[in-house]
């Protein structure tokens, strides 16, 4: 596992509600949203699908990420999560399987 960090995207369907997180432990952070322990956004609209993840060397470096996407327009988030996954597949289900 990275020492550094991870920013991520929830959704609850494809195309559906988007949170945009970031974590030094991915698979604790991932866990706690699915099982309803993470944010309260996630927890309110049913996020528990992980469609977008990406590495960072340092969590500096992640959380900056994750402030800049949180400024872009919803349509740049949809097109980041197509380039990488075009099914919307649930990638902690991919990762776990």
């Amino acid at each position: 596992m990275l020492k550094g960090g991870w920013v991520y995207i929830m959704t609850n369907a494809a195309h559906g509600t988007l949170y945009i997180g970031v974590t030094a432990n991915l698979p604790a952070r991932i866990t706690a949203h699915r099982e309803g322990r993470g944010s309260e956004f996630c927890r309110k609209y049913g996020l528990v699908r992980l469609v977008y993840v990406e590495p960072y060397p340092t969590i500096e470096e992640a959380i900056a990420r994750e402030k800049a996407m949180k400024r872009w327009k919803r349509q740049w988030k949809l097109k980041l999560i197509r380039q990488m996954n075009p099914n919307w597949d649930d990638l902690w289900e991919l990762m776990n399987a």
